[in-house]
């Protein structure tokens, strides 16, 4: 019905009409965008549900390139360094190849004009060296007191059904098989018996670990007392199996030392007992909120992870909900081109200061964004939280990242899905002390080998792992 012209409530009506419509519009508009939302994240679920079916299939990255680069380094001063191996600094035995007397094609006589040389490392025939004791047994003629004896090469006191011993050197070495390169007990128990003629079941191999695990452990007490001691920690947790019930890996690395800890909870409990609560030090971690609770430590967020969420935030972003995540993810990779500079000795200090006070405004500014995507409200709040951890390795001397903890626990991950004996208490604690050991020693140099060999030793009541000096 047409209304009266001039009449004030028409008018009022169509303001109200106008306004309706350009409000229906907006929803459309908004619902459609939030649709094709729906519609990626669930392609993306959906393509991640499948992916988990079919874990026995390697990895792939979609679907193969049309034109694909050519494989292997590009020709020219982009292929880099050039390497080759190194010439043996011993030689153990020189073995001549001289020349034919006359050529095959045309019988001319050959002639010599020079001698080169060529260097080729083998591994030697390998035949077990198997040591027979003599042990003497007596007793004392007043009080009946048994005595046996006892050589520093021994490992054990056991006689009769016990008597057959695995050497210090082998069960060193089947350890470094194990916890190092992730062979199984049996696969390892193969290894020993084809090649070194040595015969072991690997229940045998789990006990003799284990026996190795209970001599390193003065060692591995004193590796946990040097972290707590340490300028910089890098803590980092994974979850792990117990009798059936889910615990968790702990790792606590510094720059000398790296130490393994299993324990059935992921709160502030484990690490209050590895660092104690009033740890003052320099804590560098991903994030875990129960790190937090380390109030008198300098704490450093990972940037590697800020910048992982930055990436997964824009994934799913449209429109104007990628700003944010953009210019969280532009600061920290600045943040992070800034500290190569300095390193690199590119910058002035003076330089260094006023770059390094750029950042810490860019970041206020970032902080003070006025955001409404959940996904980007949340970070924000994160960051805003933790506002005085995300720049600390400007000024301290600590990682920008926690990729030391990271490296450190990827060795446990290989049992993710199969026991690898170290799913009872003995068997953690084996795994613990032995990985602690070998990370250890690497980090300083040593060669872990030898060390844990002497371990077994009689006369090597307690063996610790040398620090080196000057640190």
């Amino acid at each position: 019905m047409a209304g009266v012209p001039g009449c004030p409530g028409c008018k009022e009506l169509k303001r109200v009409v106008r306004e309706q419509r350009k409000r229906i519009d907006f929803l459309e508009r908004r619902l459609e965008c939030q649709q094709r939302q729906i519609d990626a994240l669930a392609a993306a679920l959906e393509g991640s549900r499948r992916a988990g079916k079919r874990q026995a299939a390697p990895f792939s990255k979609g679907k193969p390139k049309v034109e694909p680069k050519k494989p292997g380094r590009k020709p020219g001063k982009d292929y880099g360094k050039a390497e080759r191996r190194a010439i043996p600094r011993q030689v153990d035995e020189v073995l001549d190849a001289p020349l034919p007397h006359q050529c095959a094609d045309c019988r001319g006589a050959v002639v010599e004009d020079r001698v080169e040389k060529q260097y080729q490392t083998e591994i030697p025939p390998v035949k077990p060296l198997v040591r027979g004791f003599d042990v003497h047994v007596g007793h004392c003629e007043r009080c009946g007191k048994r005595f046996q004896g006892r050589h520093p090469q021994q490992t054990s006191d056991a006689l009769g059904a016990a008597a057959s011993q695995l050497g210090p050197r082998v069960v060193a070495f089947s350890a470094w098989f194990h916890q190092v390169l992730g062979l199984p007990y049996g696969k390892a128990s193969d290894l020993l018996s084809e090649v070194y003629g040595i015969d072991v079941t690997p229940g045998g191999l789990a006990q003799a670990h284990a026996r190795l695990a209970r001599r390193g452990g003065p060692a591995y007490d004193r590796v946990l007392d040097e972290i707590r001691q340490s300028a910089a920690v890098y803590p980092d947790e994974t979850s792990a199996r117990m009798n059936g019930q889910r615990w968790w890996l702990w790792v606590f690395a510094t720059t000398l030392a790296t130490a393994y800890v299993q324990r059935p909870s992921r709160g502030f409990d484990v690490v209050e007992e590895i660092l104690g609560k009033d740890f003052a030090g320099l804590l560098g971690h991903d994030g875990w909120a129960p790190y937090d609770k380390l109030t008198d430590a300098t704490h450093q967020q990972c940037l590697a992870h800020l910048i992982v969420r930055s990436k997964e935030l824009l994934e799913i972003a449209t429109r104007g909900a990628v700003r944010f995540p953009r210019k969280v993810k532009r600061l920290l990779q600045d943040a992070l081109g800034l500290r190569d500079r300095w390193e690199a000795g590119a910058l002035s200090e003076h330089g260094f200061r006023v770059a390094r006070g750029k950042l810490e405004k860019r970041l206020e500014r970032i902080l003070a964004m006025h955001v409404t995507h959940e996904g980007n409200r949340k970070f924000q709040n994160h960051l805003d939280k933790h506002a005085d951890e995300i720049l600390t390795f400007l000024y301290e001397d600590v990682e920008a990242t926690n990729w030391r903890a990271e490296q450190a626990i990827r060795p446990s991950t290989r049992f993710r899905k199969t026991s690898g004996g170290h799913r009872s208490p003995r068997g953690a604690r084996t795994r613990d002390v032995l990985l602690t050991l070998f990370q250890t020693a690497r980090q300083r140099g040593l060669d872990p080998l030898p060390l844990l060999a002497r371990m077994l030793h009689s006369h090597a009541k307690v063996v610790l792992i040398p620090t080196p000096a000057g640190s």
